[in-house]
């Protein structure tokens, strides 16, 4: 039986996101441009090493050799010229990564490209490209230095928070102005009235478009909801999901407990949140990628 159509899912990410580039990043700083580009030919043929988004793309990319189509698509997008970027493509090739479109800006801002490349995510590094990113409505993440370990498992797991991340933050902003009191009253008042979406709801219903090209049970792809939201908030959220028809594999409703733990318990190949206190947590666990989204970072 063949496997239904997939809409795909075009993520643009940074060579600093993908590759560890802090060493010749250093180049560039100390002794200037010159320097830098002499470094990168120099070393050319030397693998980068994985930077904190390598796990998660390598399992991205792995799930288009399960399926009969290949939904997901991995564009690079790069500060570097094309020729210091060579050895970026090299190291490309050296992983065996499917990443065959890329844009060398030779020192300008990539994010340009996003929308040219029709990108649904865009990770980088650099917040200010991120945020662009986002005010086009592109789903964005600065992916943050982490601890993370490389997780050996082959089911690719993907965490959110959920206000201002998937949903919008229109609740956040009486949190943030009125209170806990005010929120609760406004949710529960609002429990039967679906919250707005919110940047990655576009990229959690791709998702949960490839997990229904495989076998009910057997996608190798599993997403969790992780919010501060405790009873009696938490009956608008699964409201609203059920609104959007989107369903969601785990979700931590914590009542405003730290969320690093519980990331680690759920092996979170990465973790998106708009708050960077949660960031922070996160980080200390698993590859975390910061939403500079909604009212928290006004």
């Amino acid at each position: 039986m063949s496997q239904p159509s997939i809409d795909p899912l075009v993520i643009a990410i940074s060579s600093r996101a993908l590759f560890d580039l802090d060493a010749s990043h250093r180049v560039f700083v100390e002794e200037g441009l010159d320097a830098y580009q002499k470094y990168q030919i120099a070393h050319e043929n030397e693998p980068l090493q994985p930077g904190d988004a390598f796990s998660l793309v390598k399992k991205l990319l792995q799930l288009n050799e399960l399926l009969e189509e290949s939904p997901i698509e991995v564009i690079l997008l790069s500060r570097n010229s094309a020729d210091t970027g060579l050895r970026i493509f090299n190291s490309i090739q050296h992983y065996s990564l499917d990443i065959t479109r890329a844009a060398f800006c030779g020192g300008d801002s990539p994010y340009r490209y996003i929308s040219a490349f029709n990108s649904h995510l865009f990770l980088s590094t650099d917040g200010a490209d991120v945020r662009r990113a986002l005010e086009l409505g592109v789903a964005a993440a600065t992916i943050l230095p982490s601890n993370k370990t490389t997780a050996q498992q082959g089911i690719l797991k993907i965490a959110f928070d959920g206000d201002a991340v998937l949903f919008s933050d229109d609740s956040e902003k009486i949190y943030k102005n009125s209170g806990l009191k005010a929120f609760t009253d406004n949710e529960l008042e609002a429990a039967n009235e679906p919250l707005g979406g919110g940047p990655f709801k576009p990229i959690l219903a791709a998702l949960q478009q490839i997990q229904q090209a495989f076998p009910p049970g057997e996608a190798p792809l599993r997403t969790c909801l992780v919010t501060a939201r405790g009873a009696p908030t938490h009956e608008r959220v699964i409201r609203t999901l059920r609104a959007w028809n989107i369903r969601i594999d785990e979700s931590l409703f914590l009542g405003g407990l730290d969320k690093g733990e519980f990331l680690r318990a759920f092996d979170a190949d990465v973790y998106f949140d708009d708050q960077e206190g949660h960031c922070d947590s996160a980080r200390n666990h698993v590859a975390t990628g910061h939403v500079p989204h909604g009212v928290s970072n006004k």
